[in-house]
């Protein structure tokens, strides 16, 4: 085999082009580089005799018959790749896949010193692993079945067929879409292979050879010596620099409209879209269930936005037209002589008078007035029937995709997990995998670490919890200093330029203890030994959620339930530390409670929204920046190399997509589903906004997928998993 990959890599971009050269403007047998001279034009109309050449084999292997499942990348160019340690890690680790049955065809290295190798699962490997896996796979067809229809309750049906008649421009088109077969499904096993539909085209998928090859990447080992426990798998050997990057390769570019990634950037990704049915059940087949899920509750939870920021807009509108016949209001700012107030501190704070918070009194009637009593408890019914209907629909799709039957003990553990325990003599026999598992003593390594885990979260929250006190402390001090001028204007907008600057303030230190919370949290869950990747990020997610909750929340919660509730009365106040405590403004906290909210909610999603964009864009930048080197010729021109326009160098260029890339998107809802609930209250306008974020949100979620992303591997789950009890 390895004289064989030896002759592959000696053959030349120019034996493999051979019927392509007619279409190709200059062959350079030095450099394998193509050098256009003219106009964009030509360069235009080159490249499409380029793309020509390239579907023969930018998908395949050079036999232009066996897929390329996998791609791994090294750089030569970097000097820690060229250590003899990297070097016998990789040949080790290539043997030791050759040896799993994968085969691997080496491509000539690059002018920029990348080195691609790519992987191809034959059809015994993925029968042996799907057995491994427990994954389930199409079953034949019975001759003569007839699928029934599935009915729902009559009412129902006629309630839809009603909306049909206006939405039916927005659902996805059919004869773009086609409605996929429904295929019944089971587990794969080689000794009842002959109730398995062997002979479909497509039995093993793209993403399940993905999936195969994934799994077998993270378990190999690269050393033959055993000292090491965690000498094994293509994440360390990027952590090592013995490569620079793992990846299923995307099935063509957004030019190539035979595609499913160039049909789903036009007619799901686009922003001209973003009032149409996603076609969810492409999504899944090209993403995988992991993401296929998402978009569904994000697809779900944007439409079930709609009634409530109608009413919410209603309410709002409401509280416009009948501002200047409140009566509270009015009195304040139209009053008969002066109403003397007390001083807000104790010393050098002077009397002032009521009718200087005339603008606050009229604002605070825009979020309070007698529409918002109504409003909450429409979002009080709001919810229980988002959460009610969230559970029927996402019944309805596991039902649909076939997921009904997967069972979380079927998962095998994580390579760390196992790397972890590897000392442990104590063994057990899990009858589910049929594999033997070290058993994790719970005296000595599991109560330990869920102490250290336990107790390093409410260190976290009590560090959280004195951010808020600085920005109360803040407040405090600014609106004394403000008092302090008399002024009437000043004293008019001084509450609203204290909880303003005091809210952006909190969103900063927000922000930056989110870093420190992920880092850290990711951490404790490591030492937390736990076996399944399942239950690692649901361990992950309950401590990060739990932390953010805090973080984001802690402020409001002071706001809305603890400020100005225990002031006293004068001459008798209650003090914290020989100091009054902080007041409300002359109509209550909830004015407050309003800027705070809006300010944490809207700026958090425009900045979300805003690096996760940027940071995308900066990391594939560099990556492009490290495929172009080495394309230009002696006299400083650019050259034309035919070879950046193969698949694997195009995917190179994109970024990696994590194994919890999806965490951040579903926080960033949950959080948001947070701040439209509880507070709406304050902020009748939250759906509204929340609406308006996600309907682009989505959009541009398919479009950073499919863009500036590798193609993702494919997991397969039950639902969204703890996001679903958050």
């Amino acid at each position: 085999m390895s004289s064989l990959n030896s002759m592959h890599s000696a053959i030349s971009l120019e034996d493999i082009q051979q019927s392509c050269n007619d279409d190709l403007s200059t062959l350079n047998n030095d450099t394998n580089e193509t050098v256009i001279d003219g106009s964009c034009t030509d360069l235009r109309n080159n490249r499409r005799s380029i793309s020509k050449c390239e579907k023969a084999f930018s998908l395949y292997f050079r036999d232009e018959i066996r897929t390329i499942d996998f791609v791994l990348v090294w750089d030569e160019y970097n000097a820690e790749a060229q250590t003899y340690r990297c070097t016998e890690y990789r040949r080790v680790y290539e043997k030791n896949l050759e040896k799993e049955g994968l085969q691997l065809e080496y491509e000539e290295a690059e002018p920029n010193g990348l080195h691609f190798i790519k992987i191809h699962a034959p059809r015994e490997v993925l029968r042996r692993y799907s057995e491994i896996l427990k994954l389930r796979l199409p079953m034949k067809e019975l001759p003569g079945m007839i699928i029934p229809e599935i009915r729902t309750n009559t009412l129902i049906e006629e309630v839809n067929s009603f909306f049909k008649r206006f939405v039916r421009k927005y659902y996805v088109d059919q004869t773009i879409f086609p409605t996929l077969k429904h295929n019944f499904t089971a587990i794969y096993s080689r000794d009842k292979e002959y109730l398995f539909d062997l002979d479909m085209p497509n039995f093993f998928t793209a993403a399940t050879r993905a999936r195969i090859v994934q799994f077998i990447l993270d378990r190999t080992r690269f050393t033959e010596t055993k000292n090491d426990d965690f000498a094994f798998g293509i994440d360390r050997l990027i952590s090592e620099k013995a490569y620079v990057a793992a990846y299923p390769l995307h099935d063509g570019d957004l030019q190539s409209p035979d595609s499913m990634r160039y049909l789903l950037y036009k007619e799901w990704a686009s922003l001209r879209k973003c009032l149409h049915y996603q076609p969810l059940d492409y999504v899944k087949e090209y993403f995988g269930v992991k993401i296929g899920l998402y978009f569904a509750w994000l697809g779900f939870y944007t439409h079930m936005l709609i009634p409530a920021s109608i009413v919410g807009l209603l309410c709002f509108i409401y509280g416009c037209a009948t501002l200047y016949s409140n009566e509270l209001s009015e009195d304040i700012c139209n009053q008969d002589g002066s109403i003397e107030m007390c001083p807000v501190c104790d010393y050098i704070c002077d009397y002032w008078d009521l009718k200087e918070t005339c603008t606050h009194a009229r604002i605070t009637y825009l979020f309070d007035n007698p529409s918002t009593v109504f409003f909450s408890i429409f979002m009080s019914l709001w919810a229980t029937l988002f959460l009610e209907l969230w559970k029927r629909y996402s019944a309805e799709i596991t039902h649909k995709w076939d997921l009904t039957g997967l069972d979380i003990q079927e998962e095998h553990p994580r390579p760390q997990y196992l790397a972890r325990l590897a000392h442990i003599k104590k063994k057990s026999l899990n009858i589910v995998t049929n594999t033997e598992e070290p058993k994790v003593p719970f005296w000595k390594m599991r109560v330990p670490a869920t102490i250290l885990s336990f107790s390093v979260v409410l260190l976290l929250i009590a560090i959280a919890m004195a951010a808020v006190l600085g920005v109360v402390l803040y407040r405090m001090s600014v609106l004394t200093a403000l008092s302090v001028y008399g002024h009437p204007m000043v004293t008019s907008y001084a509450i609203l330029f204290t909880t303003a600057t005091a809210a952006s303030i909190n969103l900063c230190c927000i922000i930056v203890f989110n870093w420190i919370y992920v880092w850290i949290a990711e951490y404790l869950t490591e030492i937390e030994l736990l076996r399944t990747q399942t239950e690692f990020d649901d361990s992950l997610t309950l401590k990060i959620y739990l932390l953010e909750f805090v973080n984001y929340y802690a402020s409001i919660f002071y706001i809305a339930f603890f400020k100005g509730k225990f002031i006293g009365y004068p001459g008798k106040y209650v003090r914290f530390f020989e100091y009054r405590q902080e007041e409300c403004g002359p109509g209550g906290c909830l004015l407050e409670l309003c800027i705070q909210l809006s300010i944490i909610m809207i700026g958090k999603q425009a900045l979300n929204t805003i690096l996760e964009m940027l940071f995308p864009l900066f990391y594939k930048w560099l990556n492009t920046l490290k495929v172009h080197v080495g394309m230009t010729t002696e006299n400083g021109e650019k050259k034309i190399n035919a070879r950046k326009y193969l698949q694997w160098i195009k995917d190179y260029k994109l970024v990696e997509w994590g194994p919890r890339s999806l965490f951040p998107e579903y926080l960033e809802m949950v959080l948001q589903y947070g701040f439209v609930t509880i507070f709406v209250a304050a902020f009748p306008l939250a759906p509204v906004f929340a609406l308006l974020n996600n309907v682009f949100e989505m959009r541009l979620d398919a479009k950073k997928l499919l863009v500036m992303y590798r193609r993702p591997v494919g997991q397969r789950v039950i639902d969204i998993g703890i996001w679903d009890s958050s």
